[in-house]
């Protein structure tokens, strides 16, 4: 079965989720989020594209209902047994948050305060509205986003095993690997400055520039990282803009550290390009969470931006990314790679060198 965890470790997830559900004086949550899924019990399917929904209740056993498609990849994924795994039916006329609503008032659920997973691409508005008219008036629903996510921070050292084997592959199928949460980002000549994939191809120049953004992912854990690439000889800003990029990756790898804010890494990010005139051509954010993360993006919040209060914990793994993206001159220089965040700083997934590339 490929299920990449022991069961103690699936048995100590769940307790935490629980002990959260206490701390919120909720009764259960429903989870639609695909990495909740993948989290508490190993289930690995894209078929939260239709709609399935992981019930974890302050008591009992976990229960998931979902497609008959995917009845056999949570038989062969998950910790689940066949008595928690419930099934609703593609027929005309079904709606599958009145199987949902069944479900709920045979675990006792009905008449209770129940958390709910929206924040994810696991609940379209469509199935979210068709939701809350199944449960209305059956039970209180309560926004509960950020349970397991928070949970999800803090990584086992299985996890940071997975981190790591994701960084260091040197060629992502060979080395046992998966497909990353997002294409690729591969953009030259003006698309150098876009940190989004789009469709395409171009012939290098003799003198030109590529941005390449990619991540390793191994068990669906991700570690990514981000270059500019000088295509002949970098001239004297391309030069500069490195130099600063390279500063600022190394004054947010000191900035982060266990019991501080975000907001001290994107301050020190933005410091150093201010300081060196890039102001105009740096981003609003500068990094993001790594995890195990579904499509259609491989971003695990949260975000390092101005203001965020949120503390780093040792444990967690996040992708910093220094973006310069200067419009006026049409250059680019984007630096990134993913780190471990350990109680004396943070350790570098990645084996390769912040020297600038010029091919």
């Amino acid at each position: 079965m490929p299920v990449h965890f022991a069961q103690n470790e699936f048995d100590s997830r769940v307790a935490r989720a629980r002990a959260s559900l206490s701390e919120r004086s909720l009764d259960g949550v429903l989870l639609f989020a695909p990495e909740s899924h993948y989290y508490l019990c190993g289930f690995d399917t894209f078929g939260f594209a239709m709609f399935q929904c992981l019930v974890l209740p302050a008591e009992g056993a976990l229960q998931l209902l979902c497609r008959t498609p995917d009845l056999r990849q949570a038989q062969q994924t998950s910790t689940l047994n066949d008595s928690q795994i419930h099934i609703w039916a593609d027929e005309e006329g079904v709606q599958p948050t009145e199987n949902l609503a069944q479900l709920l008032g045979e675990l006792g659920l009905h008449n209770r305060r129940v958390g709910l997973e929206t924040k994810t691409v696991g609940l379209t508005a469509y199935n979210g509205q068709a939701l809350h008219e199944s449960l209305k008036g059956k039970l209180e629903l309560v926004e509960a986003s950020d349970l397991v996510s928070l949970l999800r921070r803090d990584k086992s050292p299985a996890e940071i095993e997975y981190h790591r084997r994701a960084a260091m592959q040197g060629a992502v199928f060979k080395g046992g690997g998966d497909y990353a949460g997002n294409e690729f980002v591969i953009g030259s000549g003006a698309a150098a400055l876009l940190c989004r994939y789009q469709s395409g191809r171009r012939t290098l120049r003799e003198t030109d520039q590529m941005t390449l953004e990619w991540a390793g992912a191994y068990r669906r854990y991700h570690a990514a990282m981000m270059r500019t690439l000088v295509i002949g000889k970098a001239n004297d800003t391309q030069k500069r803009m490195h130099a600063a990029t390279v500063e600022a990756l190394e004054a947010c790898e000191t900035a982060v550290r266990p019991g501080q804010p975000m907001s001290q890494v994107y301050d020190a990010h933005a410091q150093v390009f201010d300081r060196h005139g890039f102001g105009h051509a740096r981003l609003r954010a500068c990094g993001y969470g790594m995890g195990a993360i579904y499509h259609p993006i491989w971003v695990d919040f949260p975000m390092f931006y101005e203001g965020n209060p949120l503390l780093m914990q040792a444990g967690n793994v996040f992708f910093l990314h220094m973006i310069l993206m200067d419009s006026d001159t049409e250059l680019a220089m984007c630096w990134g790679h993913s780190v471990l965040v350990k109680e004396g700083g943070v350790e570098r997934l990645s084996r390769h060198s912040l020297d600038l590339v010029e091919l």
